[in-house]
């Protein structure tokens, strides 16, 4: 008696496994460039990062800020944290 199937048996679990939907821009590969932008929004200020891959670019919102100075400081550290995991020459 044997807890599992047969050595001599098929493995089906491979074969079940679905094929991966259309991969996102950037899923996986490495950053070329980031970029940090501030914009108002009924009175807030709105932080989005932008992330060029070879594939394509995202863009998301990060946080809103009460002040331009506070958006402004939050977006300057966030560009700083991504420019170190982009790899190669600093890009201005």
């Amino acid at each position: 008696m044997t807890d599992g199937p047969e050595r001599d048996e098929p493995d089906d679990r491979a074969a079940a496994v679905p094929a991966p939907p259309d991969r996102a821009p950037g899923t996986g590969d490495e950053a070329i460039a980031v970029d940090t932008n501030v914009r108002e929004d009924r009175g807030r200020w709105i932080v989005e990062i932008s992330v060029v891959f070879h594939d394509g670019a995202i863009r998301r919102t990060v946080n809103d800020y009460p002040t331009r100075r506070h958006a402004e400081i939050a977006a300057s550290w966030i560009r700083r944290a991504a420019d170190r995991d982009i790899e190669g020459p600093i890009h201005g």
